[in-house]
């Protein structure tokens, strides 16, 4: 009797100190690690993840459902021309080092991702801007060399967000932004933790700290949830095991939409795979089905060109490039190609590795051989993203509406069509919209009919979950894991 008494009392003093309050920390995983943490100088989706409305902010962003909202500027207006963009920023904004926010910083930050010698993974972003004036400390306004109907679109990718020029240079190992978390450290090979920013200008997040642990393996995915050492696994790497979770009760199984169109990217300017005979041969070589099946199980969407399917202006071309490995063979001696090998370069996600096996063994039936390469993140970004130095790889491109890279002839994959680039061009100054949603129809079909790459399927955002935590993205309309709006309940 004395023992229950003493618990029950001691059981009302904890709720009544506040003990028994909602937990305000939470622990994500990630499959990859970032290689550093300054969205506006690498490429790597994982960058975005940690820090995407999180530590930066820009003009505007991403809403959960993909529309355009603003972020540090609260409103904006467009002149007639279509040219004129002028920002009204928010007032009483610091940086996470106590700096305040003004339009010096917004200068500083789009004229950097201009500059002649930008690293900006998405330079092409700022390419139409022509001047940045400061009008006053809370009123920017951007000059266009021609009307862009979707400059704020842009200006809400990760790529944009503002730091100031104090802290810029040292954004990759100590990040400062605006945003309603600060960094707090990074333990490498591990995971980043990031606290809640007191001196936040918007509503206080109700988590005050996060933890984003990195863990590629996806047994020891699997066991880490089950363990409860993470509290939610937001791009879940082992979709086989999705079942498990569904069916227990302590769990949220989270499935929705990326932006991710997974490709078997294709140099075009290597070897035999600048004939057009050869590409389309190895499109008509590809099940997408079972590579969906086999590597992401079921999960995903088979694409026939680089756009996402749940975009209203997406052109279904899934049967111009079907699975038919007869006449992949015929192609192939068309062009003169008996005993071809190519090289594969795989970079580290399941979806890359598991579906680069199986791509290899379609590409082997109908007579073409792979040399498989496993590259670890960095080396990736390295060897085929910066040097061009493949055949063939794998890979999500997350960002969202992204065909516009197909206009670039010195990216990766080295697609060099002067037509694509016109269209993208007057795609560019075109606000209105059903004239947009031909030219989009179009620049689908344009890379269809050239085969520039292998389309795969659009990446499934599979997710898990503590059952107690709301709050996180279903889809994904950016590469993000906006902490937000993600609280524990009781």
């Amino acid at each position: 009797m004395f023992t229950r008494l003493t618990l029950g009392t001691a059981a009302l003093a904890l709720a009544a100190t506040g003990a028994l309050a909602a937990q305000d920390d939470i622990t994500l995983a990630m499959t990859l690690e970032p290689p550093n943490l300054d969205p506006t100088g690498g490429a790597a989706a994982a960058i975005d993840e940690v820090v995407y409305a999180n530590v930066f902010e820009g003009l505007t962003r991403f809403a959960p459902d993909g529309s355009v909202i603003p972020g540090l500027a609260s409103s904006f207006e467009v002149s007639e021309d279509g040219k004129t963009y002028t920002f009204n920023l928010r007032d009483g904004v610091t940086f996470h080092d106590g700096t305040t926010f003004d339009g010096e910083d917004v200068k500083f930050s789009l004229d950097r991702a201009r500059a002649e010698d930008s690293t900006n993974a998405q330079k092409a972003l700022f390419a139409g801007i022509e001047a940045v004036e400061v009008v006053d400390p809370l009123t920017v306004k951007v000059a266009l060399s021609a009307p862009d109907g979707a400059f704020p679109f842009k200006m809400a990718w990760g790529d944009a967000v503002i730091l100031a020029p104090e802290t810029a240079e040292t954004a990759a190992t100590n990040p400062v932004g605006t945003g309603p978390f600060a960094f707090a450290k990074w333990t490498h090979g591990d995971s980043v933790e990031i606290a809640r920013f007191d001196s936040y200008w918007g509503e206080a997040p109700a988590l005050a700290s996060a933890t984003f642990k990195f863990i590629s393996d996806p047994n020891a995915a699997f066991a880490a949830m089950m363990a409860g050492d993470v509290d939610a696994f937001p791009n879940f790497p082992a979709p086989e095991t999705l079942m498990q979770f569904d069916a227990n009760p302590m769990f949220t199984v989270i499935v929705g939409s990326t932006e991710g169109e997974t490709i078997l990217s294709t140099n075009n300017k290597s070897g035999p795979l600048a004939d057009l005979k050869v590409r389309k041969a190895i499109a008509h070589a590809i099940n997408r089905q079972e590579i969906i099946d086999g590597a992401m199980h079921g999960y995903g969407t088979p694409i026939g060109t680089h756009f996402a399917p749940h975009n209203p202006d997406y052109l279904d071309l899934t049967e111009q490039s079907a699975y038919d490995p007869e006449m992949a063979k015929a192609l192939l001696e068309e062009a003169g190609q008996t005993g071809l090998k190519l090289r594969l370069a795989l970079p580290p996600p399941p979806y890359a590795r598991r579906g680069g096996e199986i791509v290899a063994a379609q590409l082997r039936a109908v007579g073409i051989e792979t040399e498989i390469s496993n590259l670890e993140w960095a080396q990736w970004l390295e060897q085929v993203f910066k040097g061009k130095d493949f055949d063939l790889t794998i890979v999500s491109h997350t960002e969202p509406a992204d065909i516009n890279i197909y206009a670039r002839p010195d990216y990766y994959f080295q697609y060099d069509n002067p037509g694509f680039q016109a269209l993208i061009a007057e795609l560019d100054v075109t606000a209105d919209p059903a004239a947009r949603t031909e030219l989009l129809h179009k620049a689908q079909q344009t890379i269809s009919d050239d085969y520039v790459n292998g389309y795969l399927f659009q990446l499934a955002k599979t997710g898990v979950a503590n059952s107690k935590i709301e709050g996180l993205w279903v889809n994904a309309p950016t590469q993000a894991n906006d902490l937000t709006g993600v609280r524990w309940t009781d």
